[in-house]
């Protein structure tokens, strides 16, 4: 009966709280009017306790009875004001969110600021999804905490945050105090790469002084080896010179010169009659893959067209790409 009780008076307040729509912008700030308190369960049971004292205290005439009923419920009275301003005129502010591909786990780093001179014990923060909260933190005063929350992904496109739960029984646990909140806060889900793509769709082109074979005409240099590099290609006297054990790398030759091999990810290249989403995961399969191997590659997909390059920036307006394809969102 308690029970339902409680989560009917929750319920309520909860969709009275809870009227606006979409996330909340900017910092906000936890107002009085955010913030709600009820017993908890032991506190119900201390209460009957209370009650059980005051009956006893006047049909008994028990002055120290009735000394000893005041000041317990005086202490439950400072119990349900600490618990109060525990959570009360917090700050919060989300973070950064890092892209994750699809079945990965998406974090969202949110930021618990607390300007008051008043410290903040035991604060549970968890997505309102979940059961029970499993992140507590302390904030001190004057000082700001960072909380990850995380949450699997199953589709590409953007993943905004789900609504956020803060509660706390601090410091004597007769009083749960809560809120919620609704980050301005969402993560880009890639495609996930497939497992057993196709090799890289590599095109040889002949060079401006001839035919050669695949640009081992004219040695370049040297350079840190790559996955996929020939064995043939690896500078072993260098490589011979320090011992890997002790700090030393692999390294092989680089040549120029001859045919020359360039790639090219062209999504409207591949057939039409594979699956989107497969064709999508097996783009995002070579992006990885050319970066792994440190190729530049050219990418073509409808109005993205990225000239040949490679590096961090590339590489992540590739998956952006792939991620955004045919979703309302990609504007």
């Amino acid at each position: 009966m308690l029970a339902a009780l409680k989560g009917l008076v929750r319920r309520k307040t909860d969709k009275w709280l809870f009227r606006m729509k979409g996330a909340e912008q900017g910092e906000v700030v936890l107002s009085q009017r955010r913030v709600f308190i009820l017993p908890t369960g032991p506190g119900m049971g201390f209460f009957a306790l209370l009650l059980v004292l005051l009956i006893g205290s006047i049909n008994y005439n028990l002055g120290l009875g009735f000394g000893l009923t005041f000041l317990a419920a005086t202490c439950a009275v400072a119990d349900m004001y600490l618990t109060y301003k525990n959570l009360a005129h917090l700050r919060l502010r989300p973070g950064r969110a890092q892209p994750v591909f699809a079945g990965e786990e998406a974090s969202f780093e949110l930021h618990l600021i607390n300007r008051t001179r008043l410290d903040r014990y035991a604060v549970w923060i968890d997505f309102a999804s979940q059961d029970a909260p499993r992140h507590a933190v302390d904030v001190a005063a004057r000082g700001e905490t960072v909380a990850r929350l995380s949450m699997p992904s199953q589709e590409r496109g953007w993943l905004p945050a789900p609504r956020v739960r803060l509660s706390t029984r601090f410091p004597l646990g007769l009083f749960t105090a809560w809120s919620y909140w609704q980050p301005d806060a969402r993560v880009l889900v890639y495609p996930f790469p497939e497992t057993e793509a196709p090799p890289l769709p590599m095109r040889a082109s002949a060079s401006v002084d001839g035919a050669g074979h695949a640009g081992d005409d004219n040695f370049a240099g040297i350079r840190s080896y790559q996955p996929g590099d020939q064995m043939r290609h690896l500078a072993w006297r260098q490589i011979a010179r320090v011992d890997p054990a002790f700090g030393g790398q692999l390294v092989t030759k680089h040549f120029e010169g001859g045919a020359n091999e360039e790639l090219v990810l062209d999504f409207d290249a591949m057939p039409v009659y594979i699956d989107l989403e497969l064709r999508l995961s097996r783009m995002a399969r070579w992006v990885l893959d050319a970066e792994q191997r440190g190729l530049p590659y050219g990418f073509r997909m409808g109005a993205h067209q990225f000239a040949a390059s490679s590096g961090d920036a590339h590489r992540a307006a590739c998956l952006r790409a792939l991620a955004l394809y045919g979703l309302p969102e990609a504007a």
